[in-house]
Parts: C-alpha cells; sequence; structure tokens
C-alpha cells in the first residue's frame, strides 16, 4: 500500500494507506489525508480512467492547505488496485455498475467511519460519469459534488460513439471483450510526448505524469479494453436520457474545457440544461486534465471551487 514520493511530485504528509475490499470481492487501495489546523470537511477524490491517487498529489496539497481533509480512491483494474484480467495492463470492467460497487466500499470503509463531514464529491473525467451514476440513485453523503470534464459523450480525438458502441457490442457478443480494440497501441505516454497531447497545456505537470509511469510503471494501465468500451458507451447513452439528469439531487458544478478533445464539451452543456440542481463553467482554452493545466486555468478552476464547495462554518 506504499505510495511513491517524487521530486517534483512530493507525497503530502499525513498520509494513510487504506484497503478496501468491494461487495464482489475486489481489493482496492485509497488514502486519507487530515489537514493541520481545523477540518471542514472532506473531499473525496475520483479519478479518471488509467489514473493514479499519485497524479493527484498536487490537487490533494492544495485541498489540505484549504483545510479540507482528502480521501481518495484507485478505481478497479487501475493504480495500486486489483486487476481483474492477467495482463495488468488492461483495466476492465463489463459494466459501470462495478464502479458504482467501488464507491460504495469506499464510502463505507473509509469515508464515513473515518473522515469528518461534511463531505464533498471532486470527480474527473470517468469518474464524473461514475458519481452522476451513483448520485441518481443515492444521495449518499454527499452535500456537493463538482465533476471536472465529466464522461458524458466521446470528444473530437476519437471515433463517433454510436460506431464503438455498435463494433465493440457485436466484439464482445463474439468473446473478445478482454481484448484491446484492433487498432489499439499500447504507446506510453512518454512516446507520444508533449507535442500535440489532448490531455494538457502544461508542459512540467504533463512530464510529472510521465515521471510516475516510469518510475512505477505497475500502475499504469494501456487503452480500455473492448469490454470496458462498450460498458463506457452504455453508461452514455443512459446519461443522455434527460430523466438521468434530473434526477441527480445533489447540488453539483460541472467544470469543462473549451478545448477537450478526449470528452465532449456539448453533451456536457445538454446534460446540464436538464439538471435541476447543476451549473457548467466553461474555462476557455482549457484541454481535458484542467486541474493538471496551466496556472491561468487552474486559478479559474479553483475560484470556482472555492465559491461552491463551503465549508462546514461557511
Amino acid at each position: 500500500m506504499n505510495l511513491p514520493s517524487f521530486p517534483d511530485n512530493p507525497t503530502p504528509e499525513g498520509i494513510v494507506a487504506q484497503p478496501v475490499l468491494t461487495s464482489d470481492g475486489v481489493r482496492l487501495r485509497s488514502a486519507v489525508w487530515r489537514p493541520a489546523g481545523p477540518v471542514r470537511g472532506t473531499i473525496c477524490l475520483f479519478q479518471g480512467r488509467a489514473e493514479t491517487i499519485e497524479k493527484y498529489f498536487e490537487v490533494v496539497h492544495e485541498l489540505l492547505e484549504r483545510n479540507f481533509a482528502v480521501a481518495a480512491l484507485d478505481w478497479r483494474g487501475q493504480g495500486g488496485s486489483e486487476r481483474r484480467l492477467r495482463n495488468p495492463k488492461k483495466g476492465h470492467v463489463d459494466d459501470f455498475i462495478e464502479y458504482e460497487r467501488d464507491v460504495e466500499a469506499f464510502m463505507q470503509q473509509v469515508v464515513l467511519p473515518d473522515c469528518p463531514p461534511p463531505y464533498f464529491a471532486l470527480a474527473h473525467s470517468t469518474g464524473g460519469l461514475v458519481l452522476l451514476r451513483v448520485a441518481r440513485r443515492s444521495r449518499l453523503a454527499f452535500t456537493r459534488m463538482v465533476l471536472v470534464s465529466p464522461l458524458l459523450d466521446l470528444g473530437a480525438m476519437n471515433p463517433p460513439r454510436k460506431f464503438v458502441n455498435a463494433t465493440c457490442s457485436a466484439l464482445s457478443l463474439l468473446g473478445l471483450g478482454d481484448a484491446f480494440p484492433p487498432a489499439a497501441r499500447l504507446a506510453r505516454l512518454e512516446a507520444r510526448g508533449f507535442e500535440g497531447n489532448q490531455l494538457t497545456g502544461d508542459a512540467r505537470r504533463f512530464a510529472r505524469t510521465v515521471a510516475i509511469g516510469k518510475t512505477a510503471p505497475t500502475l499504469t494501465i494501456g487503452p480500455p479494453t473492448i469490454g470496458w468500451l462498450s460498458a463506457a458507451c452504455r453508461a452514455m447513452i443512459e446519461a443522455e436520457d434527460p430523466a438521468f439528469a434530473a434526477s441527480v439531487k445533489i447540488p453539483t458544478l460541472i467544470v469543462a474545457g473549451s478545448e477537450d478533445r478526449v470528452v465532449s464539451p456539448l453533451a456536457i452543456e445538454r446534460f446540464v440544461r436538464e439538471m435541476r440542481l447543476g451549473s457548467q463553467i466553461m474555462i476557455p482554452g482549457a484541454r481535458h486534465e484542467i486541474m493538471m493545466e496551466r496556472e491561468p486555468i487552474r486559478e479559474l478552476f479553483w475560484a470556482a471551487f472555492d465559491a461552491f464547495i463551503p465549508g462546514s462554518e461557511d
């Protein structure tokens, strides 16, 4: 359960790593931090696909400075959590309900017993879609949620979702759900390079993410499997129903980037219009990983976060 530290990305002090066991028997890795001063509540941090707790150390530092406790989770199939398939580079699920089980176990075993209320969710990309799925069924314990670049449809860099869904559904029926898509390549992030990357416009933070993979390659995974893509498409299709957005009863702020080509900013705008308790901020010039972006973009993000997430004394 060790979390490695990096010269440009040190582990925040006071970390308590905790194992989590889901209802279907999957072992997950989680971590909790408490601030040095008075605690304003707990931010539950949910990452995107293929990410790790280590990638968010800077964000954890910034939340601790705001006097929030932080509880973070590695989804099943990635980071330091258990892999389902023999090939550890395949972060696979058959259905997004499996991620919902991760959230439930994390909240019941780590957050509710060990972390001070009130509880707020901060989620990125795939994590954002999972939290919306959870929130439509139950409020859990979250007072508010901030979702960054949630996966509500595929962005411009990807093939159309209808094509991906039809192709991956057919291949899954043929028993190929555990395989990588035919055109997928196991190219490492550093091999693709900073120039032309679709994640961030900040070269230093891009290099920091690359360093995690070089130093701790067991934390990384490759492209999504055919089955994962099929599950993601089904989850996105469910979220298109206007009743889905209207059923989310937790006040939610969605932050999107105008230059995001990984997920669809237009789909995010459509979703927010159907929400009863939702609002959106579009940050000009931001790519997909807004919390890993250039400082002017991150300043806008944190200003929106601070205005939306109240502490227990507010």
